[in-house]
């Protein structure tokens, strides 16, 4: 029988393995034990290892730690310090035979997750980051670099240790300057946190540092090269060769790969054939890097940056990529750094000596930010927020660490103190660090109020307009349009397009001006929705200003863009998509959960007024009203309540266009009154009905009903008379709402927003539900104030009551205000 020899590296020692090749699966285990061959072995291993780090990561996740920290520790557990300690188990779950096998998968899952990484990555950020990037990015990798330096050199010359671990000092000094882009963009990712304004910076920042921390790698392996050479020529050639492969990616790949995908169809999905293309292509250039004397990560990482990131192709291969490399292979890379980690090589020296070099590189990192505050514009405390983002440990660092171990730059004892105290302590420590950090910034949220109804009259009223399909764009015009911009109250409309992130690491806000930069592939859509708005603008030129944005990001995520956004804008009303589209023939075209978990988030940190928008326009069959001379019909629902007295506030600045025709439907309960919600109440709907007593295009009516049913058959009336319906999101508990809330489908819409919005009703108008201002769920101030004021003298309102404060068809009435159609539907 052949046999095939092998030398391998354990945990403990260098062995010589023999085994038989046909051998590699059992015949079950009634026959033979399939642990002892290599096939069941490592399938069983994969298994342990998953379900391990799993059951680790959802016990550390109520502390918050990142999975990283799991995956690593996974590793610990069976390695060497703990289980792997027993050599039952040690030759049982991983033994030395099985070391090849494992550390083949794991560099497999290591090159093919870190071009994944480079697809990610953008480019042009990268080399083109913006001022406050560059001066970040320069003063922290040096400062930390010079920093450990010097006191590593200090440490070597004043403490007595041994010869190995003071050569071992500068190499430590070295790691712990790393500030690695994966590393940064996978923890605030993981924390939720790429979408804060903090996050950005660090994470650009670290892009810039990786493209400073690229060159410095690819020159030392270079060197490294160079003085393995004897002859002149195969010096040059160890010299150029890495900027040759340059040069072919800049000037051939990258142009192949976009020409060939310009010649696809638009709109057709990446086939498999550009997959498995792209798959070959990673081989042989990981293959070309390790020939030149570069590391395979150099190959890896070069290739994924010629890619296109984003749609069609790089978002593609990431989805292709995820689950076998991300949560399979990619993780076998840590628990197997974590397995070669034994805590009883460790000394104490060893420990506190590489510990203090750690810390003080943690705490350079968030002193020099702290120090450059006057040339980032930054907080202190958003300083150390970027400070602590930029220590975040992770793949760049572990790869490097078990690249010195092959080398011997480190020992097995130093690898061991770095995994446990680089990595794993450093980000058990950051993490909640982080968390408490930017939960301060959340409660210091300003309280300002930014409502329609506490508005001054003649401010600008600043609108935040969210567009996700283009679709929806006529309807959001119609609406910008009937909200009667003029000179005297002008509107600042903000326009902010949501697409979702895919095929990128860390997300993009664009701000677009008259002259559009570069913008992805992925954002095109955007030109047309802007295309769109600006018409609008020009239209309303004097009077109408527009600032469009896009944000490009995890739909998880969106909703702090979105309130970020209307804060810094300052902002009285934002407009939100529904998440259902209505087809041409009243069925529900597309539906997206996606953007009602969006509008759902927002509701809850929403800095301003908002309304969300449920678009039917395709159904009424009014694309858009600009320079149309048509009435748009518009009803406000009003039964009580501070989100109705703000639809009533906005119902009453669209009163004012001359080419909308606004309905003012009040509902009253039959037999009850409360005197001081009715007297609230009546104040508002007087103002309003006194602002607009000449407007032969306004239209008072009240309908009193008995309950739930009485107010569903009287909403059902409205049917298709009107263009838009205009309501509160919540109202006061009452028995007119019993029933309407039990078969509710969308909660954000409240009640009677969702009751309007269901398909089963037969209304085909546009719905706008409205929800006053709240800070953390509650309103700044219960007192209610006029919606309108007009009434400049501080004169009482004309008397339209009768003595029971209910509003009556009295003759008096109708004959001073001829233009108003007053009725009362007592229907049951």
């Amino acid at each position: 029988m052949a046999k095939s020899t092998y030398l391998t590296d354990s945990f403990t020692a260098d062995s010589i393995l023999c085994y038989d090749p046909a051998d590699i699966s059992s015949n079950g285990y009634k026959v033979r034990n399939p642990l002892k061959f290599p096939a069941p072995l490592m399938v069983f291993q994969l298994s342990v290892i998953s379900f391990t780090t799993l059951l680790i990561g959802v016990g550390l996740k109520p502390l918050g730690q990142p999975t990283l920290v799991a995956q690593v520790l996974g590793g610990i557990l069976f390695g060497p310090s703990l289980l792997g300690h027993s050599e039952a188990v040690r030759e049982t779950v991983f033994p030395t035979r099985s070391v090849m096998a494992l550390e083949t998968a794991a560099t497999f899952g290591v090159f093919f997750n870190l071009f994944a990484i480079g697809v990610e990555c953008d480019s042009k950020r990268m080399f083109r980051p913006g001022k406050k990037a560059i001066i970040i990015g320069i003063s922290v990798l040096f400062s930390s670099l010079v920093s450990n330096m010097a006191l590593a050199t200090l440490m070597q010359r004043f403490i007595t240790m041994e010869p190995h671990l003071a050569k071992s000092l500068p190499i430590v000094a070295i790691s712990q300057c790393i500030v690695g882009f994966p590393n940064v963009c996978s923890l605030l990712k993981e924390m939720q946190m790429l979408n804060t304004d903090q996050g950005r910076i660090a994470t650009t920042s670290a892009m810039f540092c990786d493209v400073i921390g690229f060159t410095m790698g690819a020159v030392g392996f270079i060197k490294l090269q160079v003085e393995k050479e004897n002859s002149i020529t195969q010096k040059m050639g160890s010299t150029l060769s890495p900027f040759i492969l340059i040069i072919f990616t800049i000037y051939f790949v990258r142009p192949a790969v976009k020409k060939t995908l310009k010649q696809r169809p638009e709109g057709k999905p990446i086939g498999e054939n550009y997959f498995v293309c792209i798959l070959i292509i990673v081989l042989a250039y990981i293959f070309a890097s390790e020939t030149i004397g570069q590391h395979f990560l150099f190959g890896a990482l070069l290739l994924g940056m010629a890619i296109p990131e984003g749609p069609p192709l790089g978002a593609a291969l990431i989805n292709k990529l995820h689950y076998p490399i991300g949560k399979i292979l990619y993780p076998i890379f840590l628990t197997t750094s974590g397995l070669k980690t034994d805590v009883f090589t460790i000394h104490f020296k060893t420990l506190w000596v590489i510990s203090i070099l750690v810390l003080f590189s943690v705490l350079i990192k968030i002193g020099v930010m702290i120090i450059i505050t006057r040339y980032t514009g930054l907080t202190i405390h958003d300083s150390v927020i970027v400070g602590l983002m930029l220590n975040s440990k992770g793949i760049c660092d572990i790869v490097f660490f078990n690249l010195w171990r092959i080398s011997e730059a480190l020992s097995d004892e130093h690898f061991a103190v770095v995994i446990i105290i680089s990595v794993i302590l450093v980000m058990v420590i950051i993490t909640p660090l982080l968390k408490f950090l930017l939960g301060a910034i959340e409660q210091q949220t300003p309280t300002k109020r930014r409502t329609l109804q506490h508005s001054k009259p003649d401010s600008e009223l600043r609108i935040l307009v969210c567009v996700h399909h283009l679709q929806s764009v006529p309807t959001m015009v119609n609406l910008l349009e009937a909200s009667n911009a003029t000179e005297q109250s002008p509107i600042g409309v903000i326009g902010l397009i949501l697409i979702e992130l895919m095929g990128r690491a860390a997300p993009l806000l664009i701000t677009h001006n008259h002259s559009q930069g570069d913008i992805p592939e992925d954002a095109s859509i955007s030109l047309q929705i802007i295309n769109a708005l600006r018409q609008y603008e020009l239209a309303y030129e004097n009077c109408v200003t527009l600032q469009p944005f896009t944000t490009i990001t995890h739909f998880d995520l969106m909703h702090e863009d979105i309130c970020r956004l209307a804060l810094d804008q300052n902002v009285t009303f934002m407009i939100l998509p529904f998440h259902k589209h209505w087809e041409i023939d009243g069925s529900i075209g597309t539906s997206s959960r996606a953007i009602q978990n969006i509008n759902s988030k927002v509701i809850k940190k929403a800095p301003c007024s908002f309304g969300i928008l449920v678009d039917r326009g395709i159904l009424k069959g009014s694309m858009a009203i600009l320079n149309n001379q048509r009435v748009y019909h518009v009803a406000v629902i009003y039964i009580g309540g501070p989100d109705d007295a703000e639809s009533l506030a906005y119902g009453a600045r669209l009163a004012r266009h001359p080419n909308v025709s606004i309905t003012l439907i009040r509902f009253l309960m039959f037999g009850y009154d409360n005197a001081r919600e009715r007297k609230l109440d009546n104040r508002l709907i007087e103002a309003v009905r006194y602002e607009n007593s000449m407007n032969e295009n306004f239209i008072y009516e009240e309908r009193v009903t008995r309950d739930g049913v009485g107010l569903s058959a009287s909403l059902r009336t409205l049917e298709d008379r009107f263009d838009l319906i205009v309501v509160g999101r919540h109202h006061e508990e009452s028995p007119l709402l019993v029933g309407l809330g039990e078969w509710s489908e969308c909660p954000e819409l409240g009640v009677v927003g969702d009751f309007l919005a269901s398909p089963d009703v037969g209304i085909i108008a546009s719905v706008l539900v409205v929800q006053q201002q709240r800070v953390r769920g509650k309103l700044l101030n219960k007192a209610t104030k006029p919606v309108v004021v007009n009434n400049q003298d501080g004169a009482p309102y004309p008397e339209m009551n009768n003595n029971n404060g209910i509003s009556t068809p009295a003759t008096s009435v109708s004959n001073d205000h001829p233009r108003w159609e007053i009725t009362i539907d007592r229907a049951t």
